[in-house]
């Protein structure tokens, strides 16, 4: 018998659940790196091969050897979360920014990043591809992808692209859960 203790409408931790070890292998990796198991881990862990596809697909972008460096890759990150009002993503992706030596300070003026001098020509140009792609209604134009081509190729639009649409598959699944903020960051101002 499986006995649930509930946060919100869908349960923080399954007493008893049986995951396969690919899941439970998911949580002890997050209890060495966080402390503790990830509350969007326990949701999608009730959906074990979607998990695992995930957690693949994730890891697949997050690599040294990524076209896209890790700091504009968790710019990326904490802008889409923003957008999509993810309290959990704002915090873990800002966690990731700042050990990835982004300063507090370009994190707090991210949703500004179009008029800020703390952005580069190119981190403006990848945040504003990912803020169009994100914002139902925008859209990507020729302009913009014409200002992608001359700072990334085409392999390098491709994994930000993906990027950009795996952060939208995260966020929005965590913001509709209500999954709230864990507490490894300070969250910047939306």
């Amino acid at each position: 018998m499986t006995t649930s203790v509930p946060v919100g409408d869908f349960g923080q931790a399954t007493v008893g659940k049986h995951y396969p070890w690919y899941v439970r292998t998911i949580f002890w990796l997050q209890r060495r790196k966080y402390g503790r198991e990830l509350e969007p881990a326990r949701l999608w862990g009730r959906a074990p091969k979607a998990f695992l596809a995930l957690t693949l697909l994730y890891r697949s972008l997050d690599r040294k050897s990524s076209p896209i460096n890790a700091a504009l890759r968790s710019l990326i990150t904490v802008r889409i979360s923003q957008i999509n009002w993810c309290a959990f993503c704002i915090d873990l992706n800002s966690a990731t920014a700042i050990e990835r030596h982004v300063a507090p300070q370009k994190l707090a003026e991210l949703p500004r990043f179009l008029h800020s001098a703390q952005f580069s020509a190119k981190e403006k140009v990848a945040l504003s591809y990912a803020e169009a792609a994100t914002i139902t209604g925008s859209g990507v134009d020729n302009e913009l992808r014409q200002q992608l081509r001359s700072y990334f190729d085409d392999d390098a639009i491709v994994e930000l692209t993906a990027l950009i649409a795996f952060q939208n598959l995260s966020s929005k699944f965590n913001a509709a859960l209500d999954v709230p903020a864990q507490g490894f960051c300070e969250r910047p101002t939306l």
